[in-house]
């Protein structure tokens, strides 16, 4: 057992990879241009571990082109030539496909080098990204591109996958090895979709089970070997910008379940920062006037959080996430401010009126001496009608009242004091 088990038991066929039933199934349509044996340049999209280098590897057998494998963490300009150079050699007669792996880390002048070769016609392109390629792909490589999305694995494809594993390790290996159900549901949960590293757990789990008298894969050893493993997480990845979306988007759709689902997947992975910080815009942005008292509130509970540290940190944050998700919701403030950004943004913005600038002498030009601000303590309401805003904005209006309890109160009281019906 020296190569990995992934290696070992790697799929040779369509038949047999594992997940992807919406690329690979019949009559799918990345599987019918592989069973076609005409292969453009692929771009493949998603997480490691989910059979994207196993396509690739099928891909190469179809098409009885020469399979080369770079990874663009390590790779240089000249290893792609050195691979170009081999084109006319017999092995490479019926043409070169390419595997590059991490193509996000291959600089905009190296992708571009790349694309000559791809243009020419000397390479096939199979490239595969953890990241969005949209957003880290040399646009030119994508318009010349399929990008297919490979998607995690279930958890009943994964625990399928094991036990299947597990008979070819005792057929290989001459071993007798047995595994309890509930520990290869535990492996397949804390593989967080990720294939290989459920078949790392399970090697893992065979070593330390394979000289025992029971041969017993148990819960209890699972649990041991995963008791650090988190859920997949990635600070500079998609998967870290999901998780905070999912967050925020839970707590704004008054989903108080779903909301401390994707906290404890923050807190899990130790990031105390997002969790905080999100959790505070989304009070402001998403209760805001509705219940304007929450943000001292999560202000807080913030600071407690913070204070305590993990793991004692998730308690002040769960009661604030709740409160944020069943609070009433209103974003008028939010809006408001973004509609006077936009303004200032694009110029919009003119000389504050006289009566409200800082007291200062008027110069000789001015057609009207003085000040003439109105304080408004000094008439009845505590109000007196006066321009605020300059005159090129005088008639903009950034807020708008909300639908809930304190803004028609606010609104009310508006009325009042200014004497509209």
């Amino acid at each position: 057992m020296n190569s990995p088990l992934a290696d070992r038991l790697r799929p040779t066929s369509l038949d047999n990879v594992v997940g992807q039933h919406h690329l690979l199934d019949k009559g799918k349509v990345l599987r019918r241009i592989i069973e076609s044996g005409e292969i453009s340049n692929l771009i493949f999209y998603g997480p490691s571990g989910v059979g994207k280098t196993t396509v690739a590897n099928i891909i190469a057998q179809k098409t009885g082109k020469k399979l080369f494998k770079l990874n663009a963490t390590t790779a240089s300009t000249s290893d792609l030539k050195e691979i170009i150079a081999q084109r006319d050699s017999l092995e490479c007669q019926n043409g070169i496909l390419l595997y590059l792996d991490e193509i996000q880390y291959f600089n905009k002048k190296q992708q571009q080098i790349l694309l000559e070769y791809i243009e020419n016609g000397d390479l096939t392109l199979i490239a595969s990204t953890t990241e969005n390629p949209y957003f880290y792909v040399y646009s030119a490589i994508i318009s010349r591109s399929n990008v297919f999305e490979f998607k995690l694995l279930s958890e009943d494809d994964i625990k399928s996958f094991l036990l299947y594993a597990i008979k070819t390790i005792n057929k290989e290996d001459n071993l007798n090895i047995t595994a309890e159900d509930a520990a290869l549901t535990l492996i397949s949960q804390k593989s967080a979709g990720d294939l290989r590293k459920a078949l790392n757990t399970l090697n893992l789990a065979v070593i330390s089970v394979k000289n025992t008298d029971e041969k017993l894969i148990d819960l209890k050893t699972v649990k041991e070997l995963t008791a650090a493993s988190g859920a997949r997480y990635d600070k500079d990845g998609d998967s870290h910008y999901d998780i905070i979306s999912a967050y925020q988007k839970s707590m704004r759709g008054s989903d108080p379940d779903a909301a401390l689902h994707y906290l404890a997947r923050l807190l899990d992975a130790g990031d105390l920062p997002s969790a905080t910080r999100r959790l505070m815009v989304c009070a402001a942005e998403d209760v805001g006037l509705a219940y304007p008292q929450i943000l001292p509130i999560v202000k807080s509970a913030v600071d407690m959080a913070l204070m305590l540290g993990l793991p004692e940190a998730a308690i002040p944050l769960a009661d604030a996430v709740v409160l944020v998700a069943v609070s009433p919701k209103s974003n008028s403030a939010y809006c408001g401010i973004n509609s006077a950004l936009a303004d200032v943004s694009a110029g919009k913005s003119g000389e504050i009126p006289r009566q409200l600038q800082n007291k200062h002498f008027d110069g000789s030009d001015a057609e009207v001496k003085g000040q003439h601000y109105l304080y408004p303590h000094n008439y009845k309401n505590h109000y007196v009608k006066q321009q605020y805003l300059p005159d090129t904005l005088k008639n903009a209006v950034y807020y708008k009242f909300g639908d809930n309890k304190n803004e028609n109160a606010f609104k009310e009281y508006q009325k009042k004091i200014k004497g509209e019906k």
